[in-house]
């Protein structure tokens, strides 16, 4: 091994594989219903469900790279859960910067209570290596996972899968395209499915949670829970 400085991290490919645990739930969850990406416990895989809800989140990498840093005098090493990276174009923090790479550990609130000043070293090189590379070093808990953001994004994963009409989807999408900004009961009423042929509402329902789920009706994920009275629009530019 290299010698370095004490305070120097230095990262290398990742030295721990997902798999099977005697205290944990692990599988992989398809990212928006595309990327495979593994976890190791229920509240990883709730991370990875409310990270659906930022549309700036491009990419999400689990155990991307280990860490070596020194401390008491002993080599150690450190592989973060996750590493997540972001859009740029159109995606700014509130002081004009560029969103940052974020790497993330996902732990119980619990075990960080229970464990942190035996862990603090780890987070710290953790920080020193996301300085040098411009990003942002994160824990989350259950109280920073399971939010509003969280329980939208569960809540529209039953719809996502769902087999639609393609006509009925039409022809919601084409009501939807002419109306601008709507709640979800405006354009539940504009559809009128009482006069579309076999279709009631509660179908036109479940499909236009299913255009949400998928994308293809826009809306807020993040700060409000989902109803009858939230505010969906069209967005004309990535259709």
């Amino acid at each position: 091994m290299n010698k370095y400085s004490r305070n120097a991290v230095v990262a290398e490919p990742p030295r721990r594989k997902v798999g099977t645990t005697h205290r944990s739930v692990s599988g992989v969850h398809l990212f928006r219903g595309e990327t495979p990406v593994p976890y190791e416990s229920t509240l990883e895989r709730d991370f990875l469900i409310r990270l659906e809800a930022d549309r700036s989140v491009l990419e999400v990498i689990s155990q991307p790279l280990t860490l070596r840093y020194r401390h008491g005098g002993r080599e150690c090493v450190y592989t973060p859960d996750y590493l997540v990276h972001h859009r740029q174009d159109g995606c700014v923090l509130r002081y004009g910067q560029h969103l940052p790479s974020e790497l993330v550990e996902v732990k119980p609130r619990s075990e960080l209570e229970r464990n942190l000043p035996k862990w603090k070293p780890k987070y710290r090189a953790a920080v020193r290596y996301c300085l040098d590379q411009g990003y942002v070093f994160r824990l989350m808990h259950e109280g920073r996972v399971r939010d509003q953001a969280w329980a939208n994004m569960r809540f529209l994963q039953r719809y996502r899968k769902m087999q639609v009409d393609e006509d009925l989807r039409d022809w919601i999408m084409g009501t939807a395209r002419s109306m601008e900004c709507f709640t979800f009961q405006e354009l539940l009423d504009a559809s009128c499915f009482s006069k579309y042929g076999p279709y009631g509402k509660a179908h036109g329902i479940a499909v236009i949670w299913h255009l949400i789920a998928t994308e293809q009706l826009k809306c807020d994920l993040v700060e409000e829970p989902l109803g009858r009275e939230t505010v969906l629009w069209v967005d004309f530019d990535g259709r």
